[in-house]
């Protein structure tokens, strides 16, 4: 299994136009052999920003569908739509291997976070282990937690990627960020994130 983050910021006039292209060539995807999950979100805060959050078997099916007509339309449509060139986030899993075994229920707001950010390299080892204690915590004791997963990005050792759902926004800061495991990945955090945690976190609504 292969995942995929990719961020797209278009002009505010090109906006719509994107957007109605992006839910198309979502749709023509999810037909795709090689695709198991696409989803399609807009930031909370900028409503230019788009983030879509694949998983493929493998990294030829990937290959392929850069080559499928609504991926290349998709391209195309960009080259007037786009403020800047997509960012693209190649993903390499991380224990606990990501679980996507959860649903929400009917009731829930679901409150969704893409977490992209920079990390001083020395401390890589000890972000992954702190996570992997972090997130088993999290899926087994937090009611409240739908999806968590920790991500490495190919070809850049100073990135580190978190997915996460879950079932209010208030599971997150009221409860999550209140658990020892939580603040202990904090405390480690504050020493190894270039730069403003607040940067790096993305709150999206899917679209």
């Amino acid at each position: 299994m292969k995942s995929t983050i990719v961020k797209f910021t278009t002009k505010p006039e090109h906006r719509d136009m994107f957007a109605a292209t992006l839910k198309e060539a979502q749709v023509a995807t999810r037909k795709e052999a090689g695709n198991k999950e696409i989803r399609v979100f807009v930031s909370k805060s900028d409503p230019n920003e788009f983030f879509v959050y694949e998983r493929w078997t493998d990294k030829a099916a990937i290959g392929s569908h850069d080559n499928e007509p609504h991926t290349k339309k998709l391209m195309e449509v960009g080259q007037t739509a786009l403020q800047t060139a997509p960012d693209f986030y190649f993903l390499g899993d991380t224990h606990p291997l990501p679980d996507h075994s959860k649903s929400p229920n009917p009731e829930d707001e679901v409150f969704v976070i893409f977490f992209i950010f920079k990390i001083k390299t020395v401390y890589r080892n000890e972000l992954l282990n702190q996570f992997e204690d972090h997130i088993t915590h999290t899926r087994k004791e937090e009611e409240g937690n739908i999806l968590f997963d920790l991500y490495t990005v190919d070809g850049q050792e100073d990135t580190l990627a978190v997915y996460e759902h879950w079932r209010t926004e208030s599971d997150v800061w009221d409860v999550h960020f209140n658990q020892p495991y939580a603040v202990k990945t904090g405390e480690l955090m504050e020493k190894a994130v270039i730069g403003d945690l607040k940067q790096y976190m993305n709150f999206v609504t899917e679209i």
